[in-house]
C-alpha cells in the first residue's frame, strides 16, 4: 500500500477491524519510510463495473470504472446539513453497490445508479431526495421542484 505522505510502497499494518455494517475491513497503516499513520478500507469486489453514460439524444455514451467514492460524494452532498448519520450512507452506498454487482451484468447504465439512489433516498429523507433528484432529473426552474415536491408528499402520505 503505498504512503499518502511520501509515496513509499512499505507500509505495516497496526490494527485491523471490521467496519460498523460489517462490509469492509478497516486497517491503520504505518508507512515505514516516514513514520505517517493512515487509514485504509478493503471491500469485496464481486466484479468489475463499468458505467455506461447517457450521451446526446439518450444515445449510449461514454464509459468509465465504477468508482464507490464519486457516488459517496453525491449522496452525500444530497444530504448535507440533514439529520443523516454517515453510517446510514454509507450502509446506502453499500446496498446500492450490492445490487448492481449482483445483476450479474458488468456494464451498467449511468440511469439504473440514479434510479437506485432515488429509490433509497425516497425512503430515507425526502429533502435529500428532492436534492438528488433536482440533479439527476436536470430541474431548470423552479415549477418543476414544486411538481415533484408535490408528488413527494403525496408518496409521504400513502
Amino acid at each position: 500500500m503505498r504512503c499518502p505522505f511520501c509515496s513509499n510502497e512499505a507500509s505495516q499494518v497496526k490494527d485491523s477491524r471490521p467496519t460498523d455494517d460489517g462490509a469492509a475491513i478497516r486497517r491503520r497503516r504505518q508507512c515505514e519510510a516516514c513514520g505517517a499513520r493512515f487509514t485504509t478500507f478493503e471491500r469485496i469486489q464481486l466484479r468489475d463495473l463499468t458505467v455506461v453514460k447517457s450521451g446526446a439524444n439518450g444515445i449510449e455514451g461514454r464509459r468509465e470504472p465504477f468508482e464507490r467514492e464519486k457516488l459517496m460524494r453525491s449522496v452525500s452532498t444530497a444530504c448535507r446539513k440533514r439529520p443523516i448519520q454517515p453510517a446510514q450512507i454509507e450502509r446506502l452506498v453499500s446496498g446500492i453497490q450490492r445490487q448492481l454487482e449482483t445483476t450479474g451484468e458488468s456494464e451498467i447504465p449511468s440511469q439504473r445508479i440514479g434510479e437506485l439512489v432515488m429509490e433509497a433516498l425516497k425512503g430515507l429523507d425526502s429533502v435529500a431526495y428532492i436534492r438528488f433528484a433536482s440533479v439527476y432529473k436536470d430541474f431548470r426552474e423552479a415549477k418543476d421542484f414544486e411538481e415533484f415536491a408535490g408528488n413527494v408528499s403525496e408518496v409521504g402520505k400513502s
